[in-house]
């Protein structure tokens, strides 16, 4: 086998890879001739990945693995799963896509995961871990119904089957006695390097596989292996053999992630997946000249270098240790991404990696606040909603005292609509005892994590993927008042006329640069416009939004987030009451959100201007509501 130490800078030459454009013509290939295919292979992924990005050395690792299932499998009518999918991408080229794969991730490209829209080998859409032997059982069941006699396969990670789902799916199908296969693509890492018990008993198979007990065998399921993943010979032999059985049987192959490129073996954390360039999926400010109360507020914004979002939380962790001894931190295997290495390094005994469980993860949060720590639980808002039972019944009715450090909250950009985090608020804001914020810049971050911290009950701080604005973080920030939004710049040219724009979180920015453009429209002279940073989703500031509601005109309620249930929706539910209070109108108002669809992947700015909420786009809206009320 090849190994490669540097990344291609040109398409290499691939010629037996070019003539492969489907499992088809993969099976017409001699035995002989596979393990050059596996380098051609595993050579233009190197290249592919450097043109566009996306998930790296898990896709390295199941190279051999992909080639081997799809030679002995007559895909597609075989089914053939891949959990997560993070290492789908020789799936897709050797499914008709390889010259697509430049531009995975990009608008209109491959997408990120596995999508059945895209291909009739996709079988199942995928995105989250732990789902695929669930999709399988389900797939081999209709099968039997049917009288179909196709094999289904599903391949998942030993980092994946730390999750709850995958055992409750395994007991079904030793229950129902399926006819389906379950390979265990073991390379001792999640995102990270695995953590938990089953690791160690995925080592010990390793050095025995009879180990007893075998955990696979002791559940029902037929065991075959541990085998080398990327013997190819091996695995062609060990498949064509078991497929045929009847029942649920479990192939379990050990890999390497980040197979054939050394600096990838060596660190395959690092190396899990690339960028494109260096952007990090969000706009960076726009410079505009101080030439408005707007500009000057965003200005005050964009003072510093502008941080991760990720790394202010690190930080806030750091310092929060040194202060807070009854703290605590657990992520359920988001290290990385959330910005924990430093507290996981610094305090060892004070950081809980659950692995793949967020319910697990929740539910722990819980029994700690019980006991009087004050765990702060870091986890992306895609992923909160696995956990949405523990966090109703578990904390939130009991009242305790945990805090939720929710990343990724928005649009997340290339990953696409399965890690989009857009329907956090609507899912929290029903809670009763929860406390929910979204700042607008990373100082404002900083502040509300300090306040979570310090609040007696189940508090959450909801942030975007990557870099803010630039504002200056303040190490010792205030408090803030619970509930209370701020009012962050008006334009007031005395005129009874007033159009109000509350934001929340990612598009506090956003509104300011709409208030400015509004401020140079005709249709604008005779009207007050203020902008209002709300901060806090639940509860609402009710005194603002009175004061507000009494006031204004026109009010726009501007998020990063599903319309259906958002913040807009709230304040729609509050201004009417209040109305319905007084005996008085309501102002028109206008929701600015995401529309009733899911946005697909593309760069973060793109994903804004198809879901209509770049700054031009809601000036245009706003704009044809002040033209139907000059009068």
């Amino acid at each position: 086998m090849q190994i490669y130490t540097s990344l291609p800078e040109t398409r290499p030459d691939t010629p037996l890879l070019n003539s492969i454009d489907s499992p088809s013509a993969l099976r017409l290939l001699e035995r002989p001739a596979l393990p050059l295919l596996a380098d051609q292979l595993r050579h233009y992924l190197l290249y592919a990945i450097t043109q566009s990005g996306g998930h790296f050395a898990a896709n390295l690792g199941v190279v051999e693995l992909t080639i081997a299932l799809h030679y002995c499998l007559n895909t597609p009518s075989d089914k053939l799963l891949w959990d997560v999918g993070h290492q789908a991408y020789p799936h897709k080229v050797l499914t008709g896509r390889r010259d697509e794969l430049c531009a995975i991730r990009a608008q209109n490209g491959l997408a990120p995961f596995i999508d059945p829209k895209e291909s009739q080998f996709d079988v199942f859409g995928t995105g989250h871990s732990s789902t695929t032997i669930s999709a399988a059982l389900g797939m081999a069941l209709a099968n039997r119904l049917q009288g179909n006699n196709s094999q289904v396969v599903c391949v998942i990670g030993d980092g994946a089957l730390t999750a709850g789902m995958a055992y409750e799916a395994i007991m079904d199908a030793v229950y129902q006695q399926a006819n389906m296969t379950i390979i265990l693509n073991d390379n001792d890492m999640s995102i990270c390097p695995n953590v938990g018990g089953l690791s160690q008993v995925l080592k010990a198979l390793g050095r025995n596989a009879d180990a007893a007990p075998n955990l696979f065998s002791a559940m029902g399921l037929q065991y075959f292996g541990p085998f080398d993943g990327h013997d190819l010979p091996c695995l062609i032999t060990e498949l064509s053999a078991l497929l045929p059985l009847p029942g649920p049987k479990l192939l379990h192959v050990h890999t390497t992630k980040g197979r054939g490129y050394a600096p990838a073996e060596s660190d395959a954390v690092l190396h899990h997946a690339y960028s494109k360039a260096s952007s990090t999926g969000q706009s960076l400010p726009t410079v505009m000249p101080a030439d408005s109360v707007f500009i000057r507020a965003k200005s005050a914004m964009q003072q510093g270098k502008a941080q991760k979002y990720s790394s202010v939380f690190g930080e806030f962790l750091m310092d929060a240790a040194t202060t807070h001894a009854d703290m605590v931190a657990i992520t359920p295997a988001m290290c990385e991404g959330s910005g924990m290495t430093d507290f996981r390094a610094a305090y060892p005994k004070r950081f809980f990696d659950v692995a793949i469980a967020e319910q697990h993860a929740l539910t722990l949060a819980a029994g700690m606040a019980c006991q009087g720590l004050k765990p702060v639980v870091a986890i992306y808002s895609t992923f909160l909603q696995r956990g949405y039972d523990q966090l109703v019944h578990d904390i939130a009715l009991q009242n305790l005292n945990v805090t939720f450090a929710i990343d990724r909250a928005g649009l997340v950009g290339e990953d696409g609509p399965t890690h989009a985090g857009v329907y956090d608020y609507a899912f929290m804001r029903t809670i009763p005892n929860l406390v929910l914020m979204a700042p607008k810049d990373e100082n404002e971050c900083r502040a509300m994590l300090y306040t979570s911290l310090n609040y007696h009950g189940p508090s959450a701080v909801r942030y975007p993927r990557g870099l803010g604005c630039g504002a200056l973080v303040v190490a010792q920030p205030p408090l803030l008042a619970i509930g209370k939004a701020e009012s962050l710049a008006v334009h007031d040219p005395v005129c009874e006329r007033a159009i109000v724009l509350l934001a929340f979180g990612s598009m506090v920015g956003t509104a300011l640069d709409v208030a400015h453009s509004l401020t140079g429209e005709q249709l604008a002279n005779d009207w007050r416009i203020e902008v209002i940073n709300m901060r806090f989703i639940k509860p609402m500031d009710e005194q603002t939004i009175a004061r507000v509601n009494n006031s204004a005109n026109i009010v726009v309620t501007i998020e990063e987030h599903a319309l259906m249930g958002g913040a807009g929706s709230a304040i729609n539910e509050l201004m009417l009451a209040q109305c319905a209070a007084n005996g008085h109108v309501a102002p028109n108002i206008l929701n600015v959100a995401i529309e009733d669809a899911f946005i697909a992947h593309q760069k973060h700015s793109q994903q804004l201007h198809a879901a209509g909420l770049t700054a031009p786009q809601i000036t245009t809206r706003i704009v044809k509501l002040l033209d139907t009320n000059r009068g």
